[in-house]
């Protein structure tokens, strides 16, 4: 493994988006792998590339073409040999991954929580009647609509710093950010508060970072498998499995969470109407090695339970 190691002359690209919080992200997988196989940084090269997602900030997303827009040109880049393994964001991850890609290393997992943000109010329960939240979010936005009906709902997109100028603005009184990314930018003291779970299922993937590299690309494989956190994909097999047995994209709010404890694994799952006039939602415990059935299983007995207009694309 020593000489299949890169090396200043011939470094590992890392593939990722140029903002703050994805840059982040690949300086803390350049950190993990510099310090599994004791390299300097000149060993790694980090490749910055732009993303359509990144490009149009005044659609939402399932107006331009979902979550594959945070990813696309970074995979295409990947298979092309431009880079060597792609950092990503796993709650913008699609279910699949394109033929000759595999994503198999995920970093542990950070803070799953929802950070609650405002310049004048410390909770979600404080906001008044009325009030203004910016939210890109579908799946927050049905959660908001469900539990705060009273609440006007505007499009809020952009990386964080983006969205906190535009709470400076006056475009909102409050939005949601996850606390994983500002805790990764040092920027825990933005949440006026942290949602718990129980109030606000989080995302499916929330709070993990996943890698992705070319099939039989063996340096790629064997580096990354130095860093990988087994507890954080045994919890996103059952997530992901959940997600994808749901047709989950950009337009279908959906949350989950899994938990390990000990060899049991307790996966919670939500899935909402786009207005939030409606939600289902539903658990399942089983033995971790059964995570991806177990996520699967929940998916088809909540969908079992639905209306069958509960979703625009059934």
């Amino acid at each position: 493994m020593r000489n299949a190691l890169p090396d200043p002359l011939s470094p590992l690209k890392i593939g990722t988006r140029g903002s703050p919080l994805a840059l982040a992200q690949a300086h803390e997988t350049r950190a993990r792998l510099m310090a599994a196989f004791d390299l300097p940084e000149e060993a790694f090269r980090i490749v910055v590339i732009k993303v359509t997602g990144d490009q149009i900030l005044d659609r939402a997303l399932k107006d331009i073409g979902g979550k594959g827009l945070f990813t696309r040109e970074i995979e295409e880049a990947l298979l092309a040999g431009e880079i060597d393994i792609a950092v990503h964001s796993m709650k913008d991850m699609p279910t699949q991954q394109p033929e000759g890609l595999v994503l198999d290393c995920y970093l542990p997992r950070e803070d799953v929580r929802d950070a609650f943000v405002s310049p004048g109010v410390e909770r979600l329960a404080d906001l008044p009647q009325g009030a203004v939240v910016g939210s890109s979010s579908l799946r927050r936005r049905a959660q908001l609509a469900l539990r705060r009906p009273d609440l006007r709902l505007v499009e809020f997109r952009g990386n964080v710093q983006t969205r906190m100028k535009k709470l400076q603005d006056g475009v909102a009184s409050a939005t949601f950010l996850a606390m994983a990314g500002l805790n990764r930018l040092g920027l825990s003291g933005v949440a006026r508060s942290a949602i718990a779970p129980e109030e606000m299922l989080p995302a499916v993937a929330q709070g993990a970072i996943g890698i992705e590299r070319r099939q039989g690309d063996a340096r790629a494989e064997a580096m990354l498998a130095a860093i990988h956190d087994a507890p954080t994909g045994q919890r996103l097999t059952a997530e992901r499995a959940f997600l994808a047995r749901l047709d989950g994209s950009c337009e279908t709010p959906i949350a989950g969470l899994a938990v390990l404890d000990g060899d049991r694994l307790w996966l919670r799952g939500e899935i909402l109407r786009p207005d939030g006039s409606e939600a289902i939602a539903d658990d399942v415990t089983a033995p971790v090695a059964d995570g991806a059935s177990a996520g699967a299983d929940l998916a088809a007995r909540m969908l079992g339970r639905a209306p069958k207009d509960f979703f625009a694309w059934r």
